[in-house]
């Protein structure tokens, strides 16, 4: 393993035991007010500060971080399970089954993505996972395009035509040697696909669509910091925290991809 994918893993599980540990080891509980300490800048007893209820900051921004992260892997999950076989299947079969499949994706990109959450909203109400679930649910669209063209390439392999020769049926085929090779490029961009969930979940819950107290996430904690001006370090913390664990996903999934695909950063290079 090169050093800088050793450091951007080492980066990765620093930041989950620190969202982990930070709100056990914190005397301060989320919701504990401290009426001494409304809206109090970084202190030896509050090392983030507080917000303009009291609430301790560096523990609600760590379990704001796991709630975030949490509901990142759940989407991700799940537009991983949609995309996966449904790329696969449409690239595989080809023919009428690829086209109507594929024009049912291209009907999904159209609709607005607000539009979705809204709905999702009504219909799941504000449980924070069923939305998110669901807004994953939705999210497969760019996956199931990239796994079906890298089907399109690997049924045409010679070891695939020499499978269909010898009679070998298409569903064992297609699990046990198109998935397998269309594995790769797929967790890659699953890998890439967590930033843009953890974006979505701040941006619908700085509307108010997503999460809502007691709970909270970097997307609430940022959409609060962005109200109270007077005191910047209710923005700062929570704005780091997000910005931080998007470039070092972000880093990770470029070294995945590379340590996958070693050609294609050497014709980069």
């Amino acid at each position: 393993m090169r050093a800088s994918h050793r450091t951007s893993l080492v980066c990765i599980l620093l930041l989950a035991v620190v969202l982990v540990l930070g709100p056990w080891l914190s005397p301060w509980e989320q919701e504990h007010i401290d009426y001494d300490a409304l809206d109090t800048p970084p202190s030896l007893t509050h090392w983030f500060g507080t917000d303009g209820s009291g609430r301790d900051l560096l523990v609600r921004t760590m379990s704001g971080g796991q709630v975030s992260l949490t509901i990142a892997m759940l989407a991700t999950f799940v537009s991983f399970a949609i995309g996966l076989p449904w790329g696969v299947i449409a690239g595989y079969a080809g023919g009428r089954v690829d086209q109507v499949m594929m024009r049912i994706v291209d009907g999904l990109y159209g609709l607005p993505f607000i539009f979705l959450v809204i709905l999702l909203v009504v219909f799941f109400g504000r449980n924070p996972y069923l939305l998110f679930i669901a807004i994953g649910a939705v999210s497969w669209l760019d996956l199931a395009r990239i796994v079906r063209g890298q089907t399109l390439v690997v049924k045409n392999a010679m070891y695939i035509k020499a499978a269909r020769a010898l009679g070998v049926s298409a569903p064992w085929i297609v699990t046990r040697h198109v998935v397998p090779n269309v594995m790769g490029p797929a967790l890659v961009y699953a890998t890439l696909t967590i930033p843009g969930v953890i974006i979505a979940e701040s941006f619908i819950s700085f509307l108010g669509l997503g999460i809502q107290e007691p709970r909270t996430s970097w997307g609430v904690l940022i959409a609060d910091g962005a109200t109270r001006l007077h005191a910047p370090w209710q923005l700062i913390f929570p704005a780091t925290f997000l910005s931080v664990t998007l470039l070092v996903l972000n880093v990770a999934g470029d070294q995945l991809r590379d340590a996958i695909n070693p050609q294609e950063q050497g014709l980069r290079l």
